[in-house]
């Protein structure tokens, strides 16, 4: 018996929270995220703000002078965590394998729901049904045999969309589809496809292995194998929590100095706050700079004794901070992250030893 996996999104999530709390914002356009002033970024925007270009991670300043009427809306996370649960609470009475991904969008198995609920297409509306009865929110569901055709069906047909792909259709439905589409295909690694030849799935999908070898090492079969409708990956119920950090975008450019170093000070105690709270250590501290003109670096160091002492995080992070600026050097963010989490006490050793680092690359933006 083939799976039937799918794929549940809720549609303009944060935006869509404003508007149901808000009535007076229902039908016009809301982004919701920092002032302009203070180098805010769009965290979501409504569909009518959408139709003027704007999209998350947009600065905002951009986004209102696209749209000088949008309706700009500061972040409610405690509120979207709330209406989050109450929506995973519907997936969890239909079946116990759900996958969180975000606040907003969940992978569910229901290989053995399915045909109690009278078929896929049954099923799903009657899950879109229950999340608009219990929250007030519209939900897109995309459905497959496997996690890669379940995500991309549940963008196709957004808001509020529904789209089944039956066992046996998986390369047909993905064939004609930009190479973007494909779950793991950014800019960057779409424009290699390009140059290559590679414009659809399923240019992918009849694409010499060799090809793809060359163009991607050792994850090229596996884009292959996705871009042919072949995924066997489970839906996870439970995940590792991986890292834990934070970061601030500066109201001005800032260079080294004290105020920059206050700053990195500040994330160290509030990253360790973090690991405490949940009771991890981080074995290897992360620092994210973004510069003047966007491009943005991380440097990481590791060591065999995880911590989650606020003196130690910031020695480390300002060891990483020491060996990259440059005179002339500004920067309009600051991150610190703790990666490689464990649990319990410290080992004996406490030596940092350095990583691999990661090279200047442009900021990630994503629709």
């Amino acid at each position: 018996m083939a799976r039937t996996i799918l794929h549940a999104d809720l549609d303009a999530f944060y935006a869509s929270v404003e508007q149901l709390d808000r009535p007076e914002l229902r039908g016009r356009p809301v982004v919701v995220g920092g002032p302009p002033e203070a180098r805010g970024v769009v965290a979501a925007a409504s569909y009518e703000a959408r139709r003027f270009g704007i999209h998350s991670a947009m600065p905002m300043s951009r986004a209102l002078r696209l749209c000088p009427q949008a309706v700009r809306v500061s972040p409610r996370f405690g509120r979207y965590g709330e209406v989050s649960r109450q929506v995973m609470s519907v997936f969890r009475a239909v079946t116990p394998l759900v996958e969180p991904l975000s606040l907003d969008e969940a992978f569910l198995d229901v290989t053995a729901q399915v045909r109690r609920y009278g078929g896929a297409e049954a099923l799903a509306r009657r899950l879109k049904r229950r999340v608009k009865e219990r929250t007030g929110l519209t939900v897109s569901v995309g459905a497959g045999t496997n996690k890669t055709v379940a995500k991309i069906a549940s963008d196709m047909q957004k808001p509020d969309g529904l789209v089944i792909v039956a066992p046996g259709a998986e390369e047909a439905f993905l064939a004609p589809l930009p190479a973007r589409a494909l779950w793991g295909v950014g800019p960057r690694a779409e424009s290699v496809l390009a140059a290559a030849g590679l414009h659809t799935i399923g240019d992918i999908a009849g694409a010499r292995p060799q090809q793809l070898e060359a163009l991607f090492g050792a994850r090229g079969l596996a884009v292959q194998e996705m871009a042919r409708g072949r995924d066997d990956r489970a839906v996870e119920t439970e995940h590792e929590r991986k890292s834990v950090g934070a970061e601030t975008t500066f109201p001005r450019d800032l260079a080294d100095g004290p105020e920059l170093r206050e700053q990195l000070a500040r994330l160290a105690n509030e990253v360790a706050e973090r690991l405490s709270q949940g009771g991890s250590r981080a074995r290897t501290v992360v620092l994210k700079l973004r510069y003047a003109d966007f491009h943005t670096i991380t440097r990481q160091t590791t060591r065999p004794e995880p911590t989650d002492d606020a003196e130690e995080i910031e020695s480390a992070a300002a060891g990483l901070l020491d060996a990259v600026v440059q005179p002339g050097d500004k920067f309009r963010l600051l991150g610190i992250h703790g990666a490689k989490l464990g649990e319990g006490q410290p080992d004996q050793l406490s030596l940092w030893s350095a990583a691999g680092e990661a090279g200047r690359t442009p900021a990630p933006r994503r629709d």
